[in-house]
C-alpha cells in the first residue's frame, strides 16, 4: 500500500484554491460561509490554520508540548493573499507528511487522541474539502472534488459510516451537509482516528477500512512486515472487517489490530475482535502471528493489553477465545494472558454454534 497522504493533501489544496480563485473579485467578508458563523474570508483563513496546525503537531514528532500558532493575515491582504497562505500551509503539511516516519504519532483530540502521518493527511484533506464546500456554496460556486479525495477521508476518519452511493455524497451526509436516501440527517459528528493501544514491546494499531481493504487484496496495509508476514489469518480478518464496514455494522474500536514491534517498527501479526460485544457483554477475540516471530511471547503480551483495554469498558464483561482441541501452543498463549477454561456446557454450546468439525476448547477472561 503506497503512502499517498502527501499527494492527497496537495491535490485537495490545489483543487480548493483553483475554484476559489475564480471568485476573488467577490467581497468574502460580506458573505457568511454555509452552516457557519464565519465569513467566507474567515472560513478560508481557518483552512490555512488547520493545515499549519496539523503540520506543526506532526513535526513535533510526538512531543506533548504544543507550538502556539495562528494565522493572522495583514488587513490589506485580499482574497488572493488568503489563497496564497492556503497554498503555503498546504505545502508545509504535504512536506511534513512525506518526511515523517510512519510510526510517529502526535496529538489530535476526539476520541483516541493521536494520529500518524496518514491520519494527519486525512484530517487535512477532510477539512479542506468541507470548508471549501461551505465557502463555495455561499458564493454560488459548484464544488465536487475527485471521488478519491472524499474516499481518502471517509475510509480513514469515518470508519463507522457505511459507504453510500458516492464517496462525496456520503461525506457530505456524514458531516451534516447533505441527505442520503433512507438515512436520517446527521446533526452531530466528529473525526475518528484509529485506536492505538500500547504494550511493553509492541504497539497495537487498529486497521482502518482503507488498510483492511489493502490487506484483504494481498497488500501490506501500509505496514513493514517481517519477511513471512502477514499471515493468512490477518488477511481473512481484514476481509471480515471490510464486509462489516460495507454493511454499516463496523465499530472501529472492536476491529482488527496489527502488532507492530517497537524495536524496528515491523509488523509481526494481528489480533482483534470478531465483532462488537453481544448484549450480555461477551465478545470473541482471535489472533495470529507470522511464524518467524513466534516463541517470543508477542501474542501473550498483546492479548493482555487488548484484554485490559476491553474489560475496562462498560460494554464488555467477558472475553472468550475458541481454540482447536489439539492446538496446545495457542491454549498456552491464552492461559498465560489470564484466560481460564470454560465449562463443559459452554464449550458444547460453542461447538454447536460453530458447527465445528472437531472439539473446541473455549477460554474466557472476565474483569
Amino acid at each position: 500500500m503506497r503512502h499517498m497522504g502527501g499527494e492527497r493533501v496537495a491535490e485537495a489544496v490545489a483543487g480548493s484554491v483553483a475554484l476559489l480563485r475564480t471568485a476573488t473579485d467577490r467581497d468574502w467578508d460580506a458573505v457568511k460561509a454555509a452552516r457557519s458563523q464565519w465569513s467566507c474570508r474567515e472560513a478560508a483563513i481557518h483552512i490555512a490554520y488547520d493545515l499549519v496546525i496539523y503540520a506543526s503537531r506532526l513535526a513535533s514528532r510526538g512531543s506533548t508540548s504544543h507550538v502556539p500558532l495562528r494565522i493572522a493575515p495583514d488587513e490589506s491582504a485580499g482574497n488572493e493573499g488568503i489563497l496564497q497562505i492556503i497554498e503555503t500551509t498546504g505545502t508545509l503539511l504535504t512536506a511534513t507528511v512525506n518526511t515523517t516516519p510512519r510510526h510517529i504519532r502526535a496529538h489530535h483530540p476526539c476520541p483516541f487522541t493521536t494520529a500518524n502521518p496518514e491520519g494527519f493527511a486525512a484530517l487535512g484533506v477532510g477539512e479542506v474539502l468541507l470548508h471549501t464546500y461551505d465557502i463555495a456554496e455561499a458564493l454560488g460556486l459548484r464544488y465536487e472534488p475527485p471521488a478519491e479525495l472524499a474516499e481518502f477521508a471517509l475510509t480513514r476518519l469515518l470508519p463507522h459510516v457505511q459507504p453510500g452511493p458516492t464517496p462525496w455524497s456520503t461525506l457530505l451526509w456524514a458531516t451534516g451537509r447533505g441527505d442520503l436516501p433512507g438515512r436520517a440527517p446527521v446533526t452531530a459528528w466528529h473525526w475518528i482516528n484509529p485506536l492505538v493501544i500500547p504494550a511493553e514491546r509492541l504497539t497495537l494499531e487498529s486497521l482502518t477500512p482503507a488498510t483492511a481493504a489493502d490487506l484483504a487484496a494481498g497488500g501490506d496495509g501500509g505496514f513493514d512486515w517481517v519477511t513471512d508476514g502477514p499471515y493468512d489469518g490477518t488477511r481473512e480478518a481484514s476481509g471480515m472487517l471490510l464486509k462489516a464496514y460495507e454493511a454499516g455494522v463496523h465499530r472501529p474500536e472492536f476491529g482488527v489490530f496489527v502488532l507492530v514491534r517497537h524495536e524496528d517498527d515491523r509488523a509481526v501479526g494481528a489480533l482483534g475482535f470478531h465483532g462488537a460485544p453481544e448484549e450480555d457483554g461477551r465478545v470473541e477475540i482471535g489472533y495470529d502471528l507470522a511464524e518467524s516471530a513466534r516463541g517470543n511471547g508477542y501474542v501473550t503480551e498483546a492479548l493482555r493489553a487488548l484484554s485490559e483495554w476491553a474489560l475496562a469498558r462498560d460494554d464488555v464483561r467477558t472475553l472468550f477465545a475458541t481454540i482447536d482441541h489439539d492446538n496446545l501452543k495457542s491454549q498456552g498463549v491464552v492461559t498465560r494472558a489470564g484466560f481460564t477454561r470454560a465449562t463443559v456446557e459452554e464449550e458444547r454450546a460453542m461447538g454447536e454454534r460453530r458447527e465445528s468439525d472437531g472439539p473446541l476448547h473455549v477460554y474466557v477472561r472476565t474483569a
